[in-house]
């Protein structure tokens, strides 16, 4: 980024002492606040960058009054992103609701001076602009960005239990109208930058990160300013439009999440139904509803999982030297094909390989939705499926860097395959299995060379599920492990290194989780109950259902792998039966287009309550045997591994932070009623 040209007439002002901000003023009297806060990797808005920001602001408001600035333009120091967010790492200072409002006030203060300076404040960036970035931006009176794909705009405040709470709400009803506001903030998710300057949060798109300094420029001389929504968007904000649309808002909520495990959704939309047609109103009480949700359990729990999920990305070392490109997958089945899809959508090359042509054509076939899903662009579509190549001869073997066995889980035919490959691979190119059961070093003994085996266990569906588990086997080199590693952070997903068990960490611990649900089943439990009081816990689907869904011959066949025998039971019936779950269309429940038949009978809430605790213990047990026996590093990596592998209730912070919560004698009055 081109720095400004900066005046070097001697000022009788103080000097501003900055660490995280540059400050200067151009000859054109343009003053530049540059954020670059030091010795971080990306910008974020903690105590200090906004007390600087503040000094800025100060000095701007006093070159505004004698005519010495004409304009102050905001702009990012790091070349890859503007702001991701509020400094998450500062959030737990914060013990009650009044610190919270303390803390907002004079922050918010702040952004409405931005608003009412007298001069034109111009936001441009590249890359990443979030949550308090966003809001910050929002205040400024017109935004420029690049229209580069890597550039985004978004609220993700949800995903930690709370919602925007510098005056977001506002601002952002104000540009884009309520409905997609709204939406945006509901649901935490980034947005392209076309898309944002259809919506209303971007004014203006350039070319390059190099244009944005002139763009800025012409912007602040020309004294540009964005225009907020208009038309039926601002009468959607007016009531009885407000009412109904936060009605509709709503019903969509309590159909992705329960009010009493995530209320910030349905705050957030009470805010806006009580609040939204009052722009200064809907300021002040959104702080007042942010307040208490800061504060709580579920968010505390909720930032201890994005704390999580760095730790998990931290698995991955920096620096590695290796970068893989090219990636062979050896089985074209739904897992072995959502394998290569999800690696040909993150920009490697890769080759499919099966005995069957039709499979591999099958399998490629249905990476469609996945390469929709993920380009918007012809172009960007056509491009991802060109890098994932039919491969029946495995020609791609030796240029891989990465090789992943996807096949039949039969040990027999496990080591042939690995024993074929060996002499194929090239030096360095990784060598990792699939296998969800069978160990590692059954896999690799007939190898000249066992130490290169590694297992990479992904989770069914391979596109939506975040957790890879890295398996290290009892003789594997660490090379290889940290390898894989770094594969797995390339393809956009989380590592977690585990010891060479039997079901390595997620199936270790789902296993007598499901078993013993399945056990109350046999006794005579309703399998719609058992399945209710797990989602009433926070559990994303029932254990039976989960059962239908993995498929019931591969849970018979895990649990003789795992030494917990079904010999006789339900289980056992049905799969000799063929009735495997929701892919034969009947299991434990009959499937319909896709979803479970379920009676509908009505269960107490204290039941279901009850009954849900006392399904996760078995899971919460193996857990705490896990860390015991050294199955990952910490109980922090365990916690991370059951949240991301299995969907351990997020709000719960992980089954080990959740026991642990329920023996500490400052627990939250609902944890204390669990353990009651």
């Amino acid at each position: 980024m081109t720095e400004p040209v900066v005046d070097q007439k001697p000022s009788e002002r103080a000097e501003l002492h900055l660490k995280d901000w540059r400050y200067s003023v151009d000859r054109e009297r343009i003053a530049w606040a540059i954020f670059d806060r030091e010795g971080e990797s990306a910008n974020s808005l903690g105590r200090r960058p906004i007390e600087e920001l503040m000094a800025i602001v100060g000095r701007v408001e006093e070159g505004a009054r004698d005519k010495s600035v004409v304009g102050l333009v905001l702009m990012s120091g790091k070349e890859k992103g503007f702001i991701v967010g509020a400094d998450i790492r500062e959030f737990d200072l914060l013990e009650t609701e009044q610190q919270v409002i303390d803390s907002l006030r004079p922050v918010n203060a702040m952004l409405d001076r931005i608003e009412r300076l007298p001069i034109p404040v111009v936001a441009a960036w590249h890359g990443v602009c979030v949550g308090g970035g966003l809001e910050l931006v929002l205040a400024c009176h017109y935004r420029i960005a690049t229209r580069d794909d890597a550039t985004r705009v978004g609220f993700p405040e949800v995903k930690l239990g709370i919602f925007p709470g510098f005056n977001g709400t506002a601002r952002s009803i104000r540009q884009a109208g309520p409905v997609a506001a709204m939406q945006n903030m509901l649901t935490g998710g980034m947005i392209r930058a076309s898309a944002a300057r259809a919506t209303g949060f971007i004014d203006e798109l350039v070319a390059s990160p190099g244009a944005l300094k002139w763009a800025a420029r012409k912007a602040v001389l020309q004294k540009r300013k964005s225009k907020p929504a208009s038309g039926t968007k601002v009468l959607m904000a007016k009531w009885p439009a407000r009412s109904f649309i936060a009605g509709k808002m709503r019903e969509e909520a309590r159909k992705k999440a329960r009010e009493d495990h995530y209320p910030a959704p349905f705050r957030l939309i009470d805010l806006f139904e009580f609040y939204g047609g009052d722009q200064d109103a809907l300021k002040v009480e959104e702080t007042r509803a942010f307040a208490p949700l800061m504060v709580s359990e579920t968010s505390r729990n909720l930032r201890r999982v994005f704390r999580l999920s760095e730790q998990l990305k931290a698995q991955a070392p920096k620096g590695l030297g290796w970068k893989p490109v090219r990636v062979h997958v050896i089985g074209a089945g739904t897992m072995g094909a959502d394998i290569a899809g999800v690696c040909a959508a993150s920009g490697m090359e890769v080759t499919l390989q099966d005995i069957s042509k039709e499979q591999i054509a099958k399998g490629i076939a249905a990476q469609s939705k996945l390469m929709s899903r993920k380009f918007k662009t012809k172009a960007t579509r056509d491009a991802a499926k060109s890098r994932l190549i039919a491969d029946p001869d495995g020609k791609g073997i030796g240029r891989a860097d990465v090789v992943i066995e996807a096949i039949v889980e039969k040990l027999e035919i496990k080591q042939k395959l690995f024993s074929d490959l060996e002499s194929k691979m090239k030096p360095g190119a990784v060598m990792a299995t699939n296998t969800s059961s069978l160990k590692l070093e059954d896999i690799s003994r007939p190898l000249q060379d066992p130490g290169r085996l590694i297992g990479l266990h992904f989770f069914s569906p391979v596109p939506q599920m975040p957790l890879v588990e890295v398996v290290r086997g009892g003789v594997t080199r660490e090379g290889e492990v940290k390898k894989g590693a770094a594969f797995v952070t390339a393809i956009d997903k989380f590592p977690l290194i585990t010891k060479d068990v039997p079901g390595f960490l997620v199936n270790k611990v789902l296993t007598p989780y499901m078993f013993a649900a399945m056990a109350r089943l046999e006794k005579g439990e309703a399998k719609e109950k058992i399945d209710e009081a797990a989602r009433a816990f926070g559990m994303p689907m029932g254990p039976i259902e989960l059962a239908d869904n993995v498929g019931l011959d591969v849970c018979a066949h895990v649990a003789k792998i795992l030494g917990s025998g079904s010999e006789g039971s339900r289980l056992d019936r049905l799969v000799a039966s063929g009735r495997l779950g929701k892919k034969t269309g009947e299991g434990f429940y009959v499937w319909k287009d896709g979803k479970p038949e379920k009676s509908k009978s009505e269960f107490s809430k204290k039941e279901l309550e009850t009954l849900g605790r006392e399904l996760v213990q078995p899971l919460i047990m193996e857990a705490q045997k896990s860390l015991d026996e050294g199955v990952v590093e910490n109980a922090d990596l365990v916690d991370a591994g059951l949240i991301f592998g299995t969907g351990f209730a997020p709000f719960r912070g992980g089954p080990l932070h959740f026991a642990k919560g329920l023996t500490r004698p400052s627990a939250a009055p609902a944890q204390r009623a669990a353990a009651e």
